[in-house]
């Protein structure tokens, strides 16, 4: 080891791409036993660096040094070989294979000309409650959550030996309680000696875990300092170099006639269970609507069955007054909603499309932008060209594919789109997941600006500060019912956490939605 203590030495680290330098002579350093984020706006060059450290890519320039070595790593079996493990925001893992199979790939314990599954189940067991972890070998990826999957993935890493591990948006799929699960399990690695970096930009996590901070902007290390010696607001002008507004500027609430009514929903989720099962609330012009609630809760059908992307077995809904209860997805949209999709990539874009030609996805057919089955190619640029311009849309044209735009610049895309067809009702799933706190404060003001001008706007979250910052009402949504109303101007996390958790009990305290 290097006698400064530190396991991982990244000297003058340059990477470039065509028309981009991902990063410009970066220099950082993680000691052992040290919880380090890495901290920095989407785009800013984070996950170059750390795909550099993992051997998936090669630098320009610059030098890794690890255990006071300088070394090359070619390769991700170079950087497992060194102690290196990758916990990727997209996980790697074999779906019908058990939790054993996908650890000890590639590496199985045999016996004789066989793999020895028995011993592989032992092992995985061990290491596994070693950690804190508790995995069960024998089950399916298939058939196991995605905070499950994740403790896959950090197993495969332990397996291999691991002593640096490196965690790229590990909180980015996960719920309010998988988070706290997993910063304590990150908090275990540590005490156990293993080095840890956590690839992030979001702050209140960085602040909760971590024992250092280095934070990179447009691919330069702008400063690295201990996470005890800084705070939220600091860390938030380092990452965007300007002062960021946290809280959202919201006027008094002026609600209006009813807009969105949904009355005893019912839908058929998997095992002819019931994933909607009587779900009634209303939704005002002038108004956000929060529903709050664990992931997995009958929200993504709620929103499937108002925008028509699913039938319903039973209730109604209605816009401005008009059953629209089955109807197809267009005639929806055109009846007045707009909708920011939970999945951006499925449901909000076509990637392989131009940004230009996303603009125009659902009113294609309108007569301003083409007739006779004929697109104006002229029109539909335009109209590109000013909501590129209106809502800071990032691109290097907008002929550039959709797949080519930052997740942040993707999200303001959507949002142009949506909010430029003048709806009554918004609908805006997990609107800011994945995003940082620029483009996070961004969405925010659009939302709120959308609710000022008197439209009725419905928003799924599964961020209580999100849903605190902007919502004037929240339900909380327990297996496809909602089972209470609490106060959004005064926070009280104990009461929604047990609403959230199904607690009858506490379903009168602020009334019912």
């Amino acid at each position: 080891m290097d006698q400064s203590g530190a396991v991982v030495q990244l000297k003058g680290i340059t990477k470039r791409f065509p028309g981009l330098v991902a990063n410009d002579s970066i220099n950082f350093e993680l000691k052992k036993g040290e919880i380090h984020a890495l901290l920095g706006e989407n785009g800013a060059g984070k996950s170059t660096l750390m795909n550099i450290l993992f051997g998936l890519y090669q630098p320009d320039e610059g030098e890794i040094w690890i255990n006071g070595k300088q070394t090359v790593i070619d390769g991700a079996s170079k950087a497992i070989e060194l102690g290196i493990g990758m916990v990727h925001q997209h996980f790697k893992l074999v779906q019908p294979f058990t939790v054993a199979e996908n650890i000890v790939l590639g590496n199985e314990p045999k016996k004789g000309m066989t793999i020895d599954y028995k011993l592989a189940n032992q092992k995985v067991k061990e290491i596994s409650e070693r950690y804190g972890l508790k995995v069960d070998p024998q089950m399916r990826i298939q058939d196991i959550t995605v905070g499950m999957q994740q403790r896959v993935e950090i197993l495969k890493t332990l397996y291999r030996g691991a002593e640096i591990l490196i965690f790229d948006e590990p909180t980015a799929v996960l719920t309010v309680q998988e988070i706290d699960e997993l910063i304590e399990i990150i908090r275990n690695l540590a005490a156990e000696g293993k080095s840890i970096i956590i690839i992030t930009h979001k702050l209140r996590e960085v602040m909760a875990i971590s024992n250092s901070v280095t934070v990179i902007r447009r691919g330069k290390v702008i400063r690295t300092v201990k996470t005890s010696e800084t705070n939220e607001r600091q860390l938030a002008e380092l990452m965007v170099g300007r002062d960021v507004n946290f809280k959202v500027e919201k006027t008094k609430q002026q609600a209006g006639e009813v807009v969105l009514s949904v009355d005893n929903l019912r839908m058929k989720g998997e095992q002819s269970k019931m994933a909607l099962d009587g779900t009634s609330f209303h939704v005002r012009a002038g108004e956000i609507f929060g529903i709050a609630g664990v992931d997995g809760n009958g929200q993504s059908e709620l929103i499937y069955a108002i925008t028509g992307m699913r039938k319903v077995q039973g209730g109604k809904v209605t816009l401005n007054g008009r059953d629209i209860t089955n109807e197809s997805p267009r005639n929806i949209s055109t009846a007045g909603v707009g909708h920011i999709p939970e999945d951006r990539h499925k449901h909000g874009l076509v990637l392989d499309f131009s940004l230009s030609e996303n603009m125009i996805l659902n009113t294609y057919f309108k007569p301003e932008y083409g007739k006779s089955g004929f697109i104006d190619y002229k029109a539909m640029d335009e109209l590109a060209n000013r909501l590129v311009k209106e809502f800071d849309v990032r691109a290097s044209g907008i002929h550039t594919h959709a797949r080519g735009l930052s997740g942040g610049n993707q999200q303001k895309a959507i949002i142009a789109r949506e909010i430029n067809k003048d709806p009554d009702l918004i609908i805006a799933v997990q609107p800011t997941r994945g995003l940082d706190i620029g483009a996070i404060e961004f969405v925010h003001k659009r939302l709120v600006d959308a609710r000022n001008e008197g439209k009725a706007v419905l928003l799924v979250s599964f961020e209580l500060d999100e849903l605190y910052a902007l919502s004037d009402r929240i339900a909380v949504m327990y297996e496809g019912k909602l089972v209470g109303e609490v106060d959004a101007e005064h926070r009280d996390d104990e009461q929604l956490g047990l609403l959230m958790a199904g607690n009858a009990e506490q379903r009168q305290a602020g009334g019912e939605g």
